[in-house]
Protein backbone atom coordinates (compact mmCIF):
# COMPACT_ATOMS: atom_id res chain seq x y z
CA UNK A 1 0.00 0.00 0.00
CA UNK A 2 1.11 3.02 -0.42
CA UNK A 3 2.06 6.02 1.72
CA UNK A 4 -0.31 8.29 -0.13
CA UNK A 5 -3.20 5.31 0.44
CA UNK A 6 -2.09 4.81 4.50
CA UNK A 7 -2.48 9.02 4.51
CA UNK A 8 -5.56 8.85 3.13
CA UNK A 9 -7.00 6.48 5.64
CA UNK A 10 -5.76 8.13 8.72
CA UNK A 11 -7.19 11.02 7.38
CA UNK A 12 -10.55 9.49 7.13
CA UNK A 13 -10.29 7.80 10.24
CA UNK A 14 -9.56 11.09 12.11
CA UNK A 15 -12.50 12.88 10.23
CA UNK A 16 -15.02 10.07 11.61
CA UNK A 17 -13.68 10.66 15.18
CA UNK A 18 -14.13 14.37 14.95
CA UNK A 19 -17.40 14.00 13.58
CA UNK A 20 -18.17 11.51 16.67
CA UNK A 21 -17.00 14.25 19.30
CA UNK A 22 -18.89 17.01 17.25
CA UNK A 23 -21.93 15.17 17.82
CA UNK A 24 -21.53 14.76 21.26
CA UNK A 25 -20.05 18.02 21.66
CA UNK A 26 -22.73 19.72 19.62
CA UNK A 27 -25.92 17.22 19.67
CA UNK A 28 -28.38 18.42 17.28
CA UNK A 29 -31.23 20.36 18.68
CA UNK A 30 -34.37 19.05 16.87
CA UNK A 31 -33.83 15.89 18.81
CA UNK A 32 -34.15 17.60 22.31
CA UNK A 33 -37.47 16.83 24.22
CA UNK A 34 -39.71 20.00 24.06
CA UNK A 35 -39.67 19.62 28.59
CA UNK A 36 -36.48 18.71 29.71
CA UNK A 37 -36.58 15.47 31.70
CA UNK A 38 -36.77 16.14 35.99
CA UNK A 39 -34.39 14.73 38.36
CA UNK A 40 -37.36 12.56 39.57
CA UNK A 41 -37.57 10.95 35.77
CA UNK A 42 -33.60 11.12 35.63
CA UNK A 43 -32.60 9.24 38.49
CA UNK A 44 -35.60 6.76 40.00
CA UNK A 45 -38.07 4.60 38.68
CA UNK A 46 -41.84 5.48 39.73
CA UNK A 47 -44.08 3.41 40.69
CA UNK A 48 -47.62 3.09 41.80
CA UNK A 49 -49.68 0.92 44.80
CA UNK A 50 -53.37 1.19 43.84
CA UNK A 51 -56.41 0.87 46.22
CA UNK A 52 -53.85 0.71 48.95
CA UNK A 53 -55.63 -1.19 51.11
CA UNK A 54 -58.55 1.03 50.12
CA UNK A 55 -60.57 1.79 47.40
CA UNK A 56 -58.80 5.34 45.93
CA UNK A 57 -56.28 4.98 48.35
CA UNK A 58 -53.75 5.51 45.52
CA UNK A 59 -49.78 6.32 46.50
CA UNK A 60 -46.81 6.18 44.22
CA UNK A 61 -43.03 4.86 45.27
CA UNK A 62 -39.78 6.59 43.77
CA UNK A 63 -37.26 3.98 43.63
CA UNK A 64 -33.75 4.70 43.32
CA UNK A 65 -30.72 2.68 41.81
CA UNK A 66 -29.12 2.44 45.68
CA UNK A 67 -32.26 1.06 47.08
CA UNK A 68 -33.61 3.95 48.46
CA UNK A 69 -38.11 4.28 48.25
CA UNK A 70 -39.73 7.67 48.43
CA UNK A 71 -43.47 7.54 49.53
CA UNK A 72 -46.08 9.86 48.41
CA UNK A 73 -49.93 10.33 47.58
CA UNK A 74 -50.33 9.65 43.60
CA UNK A 75 -52.61 12.48 41.76
CA UNK A 76 -55.41 9.79 41.92
CA UNK A 77 -55.48 9.50 46.08
CA UNK A 78 -58.84 10.48 47.54
CA UNK A 79 -57.75 12.92 49.47
CA UNK A 80 -57.33 15.46 46.84
CA UNK A 81 -61.12 15.02 45.71
CA UNK A 82 -62.01 16.77 48.26
CA UNK A 83 -63.34 21.09 48.65
CA UNK A 84 -60.10 22.74 49.66
CA UNK A 85 -57.54 19.62 49.24
CA UNK A 86 -55.69 18.62 52.22
CA UNK A 87 -55.43 20.77 55.42
CA UNK A 88 -53.08 19.64 57.74
CA UNK A 89 -50.91 16.13 57.98
CA UNK A 90 -50.42 14.45 61.66
CA UNK A 91 -47.83 11.99 61.80
CA UNK A 92 -48.48 11.11 65.32
CA UNK A 93 -50.29 8.08 64.37
CA UNK A 94 -50.02 4.15 65.77
CA UNK A 95 -47.77 4.12 68.77
CA UNK A 96 -45.22 6.95 68.06
CA UNK A 97 -44.96 9.80 66.88
CA UNK A 98 -42.82 9.40 63.22
CA UNK A 99 -41.19 12.71 63.45
CA UNK A 100 -39.03 11.35 66.27
CA UNK A 101 -36.91 9.27 63.91
CA UNK A 102 -33.64 10.06 63.99
CA UNK A 103 -30.96 7.60 62.15
CA UNK A 104 -27.25 8.61 61.87
CA UNK A 105 -24.08 6.72 60.26
CA UNK A 106 -24.05 3.98 57.19
CA UNK A 107 -26.19 1.52 59.44
CA UNK A 108 -28.62 3.81 59.61
CA UNK A 109 -28.78 3.56 63.02
CA UNK A 110 -32.37 3.63 65.12
CA UNK A 111 -34.48 3.58 61.72
CA UNK A 112 -37.64 1.85 62.77
CA UNK A 113 -38.89 -1.39 60.92
CA UNK A 114 -42.07 -1.34 59.23
CA UNK A 115 -44.46 -3.60 57.41
CA UNK A 116 -45.97 -2.60 53.95
CA UNK A 117 -49.63 -1.66 55.65
CA UNK A 118 -48.05 0.31 58.65
CA UNK A 119 -49.57 3.68 58.99
CA UNK A 120 -47.43 6.70 58.23
CA UNK A 121 -49.29 9.29 58.84
CA UNK A 122 -52.80 10.82 58.51
CA UNK A 123 -53.63 13.37 56.12
CA UNK A 124 -56.88 15.66 56.46
CA UNK A 125 -59.34 17.55 54.35
CA UNK A 126 -62.36 19.96 55.92
CA UNK A 127 -64.72 16.89 55.53
CA UNK A 128 -62.40 13.95 56.19
CA UNK A 129 -59.04 11.86 56.93
CA UNK A 130 -56.97 9.46 55.52
CA UNK A 131 -53.79 7.14 56.51
CA UNK A 132 -51.19 6.94 54.24
CA UNK A 133 -49.27 3.81 54.58
CA UNK A 134 -45.55 2.78 54.28
CA UNK A 135 -46.50 0.54 50.71
CA UNK A 136 -42.95 -1.34 51.13
CA UNK A 137 -41.57 -2.91 54.33
CA UNK A 138 -38.28 -1.83 55.62
CA UNK A 139 -36.71 0.91 57.84
CA UNK A 140 -38.33 4.31 58.01
CA UNK A 141 -35.58 6.44 57.20
CA UNK A 142 -37.28 9.57 57.69
CA UNK A 143 -41.10 11.63 57.43
CA UNK A 144 -41.44 15.30 54.86
CA UNK A 145 -41.66 17.55 58.64
CA UNK A 146 -42.12 20.41 56.32
CA UNK A 147 -45.54 19.18 55.61
CA UNK A 148 -47.09 19.68 59.64
CA UNK A 149 -46.21 23.61 59.39
CA UNK A 150 -46.96 23.47 55.56
CA UNK A 151 -49.38 20.82 54.59
CA UNK A 152 -50.33 22.59 51.27
CA UNK A 153 -47.34 21.00 49.85
CA UNK A 154 -49.38 18.04 49.30
CA UNK A 155 -52.03 20.40 46.83
CA UNK A 156 -48.98 21.77 45.06
CA UNK A 157 -46.68 19.54 44.49
CA UNK A 158 -46.90 15.82 46.20
CA UNK A 159 -44.71 14.17 43.41
CA UNK A 160 -41.59 16.37 45.03
CA UNK A 161 -40.98 18.89 47.77
CA UNK A 162 -44.38 17.03 48.83
CA UNK A 163 -43.52 13.77 49.49
CA UNK A 164 -44.25 11.91 52.93
CA UNK A 165 -41.39 9.40 53.78
CA UNK A 166 -38.30 7.68 52.58
CA UNK A 167 -38.23 4.14 52.90
CA UNK A 168 -35.32 1.64 52.66
CA UNK A 169 -36.84 -1.84 52.09
CA UNK A 170 -34.48 -4.95 51.87
CA UNK A 171 -33.92 -6.18 48.35
CA UNK A 172 -35.73 -9.53 48.99
CA UNK A 173 -38.29 -7.58 50.41
CA UNK A 174 -38.41 -5.32 47.85
CA UNK A 175 -38.92 -8.13 44.69
CA UNK A 176 -41.35 -9.59 46.80
CA UNK A 177 -43.72 -6.10 46.97
CA UNK A 178 -42.51 -5.00 43.95
CA UNK A 179 -45.24 -7.55 41.47
CA UNK A 180 -48.26 -5.58 43.53
CA UNK A 181 -47.47 -1.86 42.32
CA UNK A 182 -47.62 -0.85 38.79
CA UNK A 183 -45.36 1.70 35.92
CA UNK A 184 -46.18 4.95 35.54
CA UNK A 185 -47.46 3.77 31.86
CA UNK A 186 -49.77 1.38 33.62
CA UNK A 187 -50.82 3.79 35.81
CA UNK A 188 -51.85 6.59 33.51
CA UNK A 189 -54.19 4.08 31.56
CA UNK A 190 -56.01 2.81 34.31
CA UNK A 191 -56.36 5.74 36.10
CA UNK A 192 -56.78 8.18 33.15
CA UNK A 193 -55.53 10.97 35.05
CA UNK A 194 -52.69 13.67 34.59
CA UNK A 195 -49.02 13.38 35.93
CA UNK A 196 -48.69 16.39 37.31
CA UNK A 197 -50.67 16.59 41.07
CA UNK A 198 -51.59 20.23 39.80
CA UNK A 199 -53.93 18.10 36.90
CA UNK A 200 -51.72 21.02 34.61
CA UNK A 201 -49.67 18.42 32.40
CA UNK A 202 -51.55 16.04 30.66
CA UNK A 203 -49.98 12.03 30.80
CA UNK A 204 -48.53 11.88 27.03
CA UNK A 205 -47.50 8.40 26.39
CA UNK A 206 -44.47 9.42 25.03
CA UNK A 207 -42.56 11.27 28.28
CA UNK A 208 -39.40 9.28 28.90
CA UNK A 209 -39.96 6.67 31.38
CA UNK A 210 -37.91 7.41 34.28
CA UNK A 211 -34.51 5.09 34.58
Amino acid sequence: MSTVENDQIIDESNSSEEDDLEKLLLPDVENFPLIPPSAIETNFVTYFALDFTKPAHDQYIYRHANGLCVIGLAPSHIAFKDEGGITSVDFNVGKSDRTAVKVSGKRKKNAQHFESNTALCKVSTKNDSYIVRCCVKGSLLEVNQQLIKHPELLNGSADREGYIAIMMPKPADWLKVKASFVSLQEYKKVREVSCDIKHEVPCDDTLKEPL
